[in-house]
């Protein structure tokens, strides 16, 4: 960034076009030498008050403003997950086109935010339920329908549910939407509250799934997950249909 791209006036010849460390650290309100030991990574508290200071100082972009973050603070933003969290008219499109297989899409706190018709078929209506009823966390260790679903799988998949979900906390530690739901689940559920304390983390797809359903019958599936390039914090996950599976999609979606 040019001193004049800055707001700033020209000073003649520079050794680089880029703006001088005293510069930076003027447009963010702060002083040289703290400026300084944040760029050199020195041990120093850094708040977000501080970052949002520098990223308007440098007109970072969305990304830009992201990684700043993740470098300074090893998290994201606060705000970053309620603004990337809606589903665009495109994502919901191609969940509706997906047919008889069941798809959803997740944010990095495991809220279900996007759907389609055989999901709900499938997992209950998701537009009747709350925000935390939505949450894949929340309801597969509080809501019986999923231990009757999952039968003897249902330990498997919470403590796979759950290990995904501490991997995603790792983004976010010190926010108090974690902090508080971690709090909640642990006093209303003994199997989170001891699972939490063993520290597994996975960062990967499921993989194959087995579900007893209560009209359906028995649904086979394996899965494919991936993020949308415009969206990357969201998570898109297509059920796919094994065995008999798919005639029993098609009668049970209608």
């Amino acid at each position: 960034m040019s001193p004049r791209q800055a707001g700033l006036p020209g000073e003649g010849r520079r050794r680089t076009p880029g703006l001088r460390r005293a510069e930076v650290a003027l447009l963010s309100g702060m002083s040289v030498d703290w400026y300084t030991w944040l760029e050199q990574a020195r041990p120093i508290q850094v708040s977000a008050q501080v970052l949002e200071s520098l990223s308007r100082a440098l007109q970072l972009d969305a990304n830009e403003r992201k990684h700043l973050y993740l470098l300074a603070l090893r998290q994201m933003p606060a705000d970053t997950l309620h603004r990337e969290s809606a589903v665009s008219d495109r994502l919901q499109k191609f969940l509706d086109q997906q047919g008889d297989q069941p798809a959803v899409v997740y944010d990095p706190r495991l809220n279900i935010v996007g759907w389609n018709k055989p999901a709900c078929k499938v997992y209950g209506d998701y537009a009747q339920m709350t925000e935390r009823e939505r949450n894949s966390v929340w309801r597969i260790f509080m809501d019986p329908y999923f231990r009757v679903l999952l039968r003897e799988g249902w330990e498997g998949k919470a403590r796979l549910r759950l290990a995904q979900f501490r991997a995603n906390y790792g983004q976010f530690t010190g926010d108090s939407w974690w902090t508080e739901f971690i709090a909640e689940l642990s006093e209303t559920s003994e199997e989170f509250a001891e699972w939490w304390q063993q520290h597994d983390v996975l960062d990967s797809p499921e993989g194959s799934k087995l579900l007893y359903h209560p009209v359906a019958g028995t649904l086979s599936f394996d899965h494919i997950s991936f993020h949308p390039t415009d969206a990357p914090d969201l998570s898109i996950t297509v059920h796919l249909p094994l065995e008999d599976t798919a005639a029993r999609m098609r009668l049970l979606v209608g």
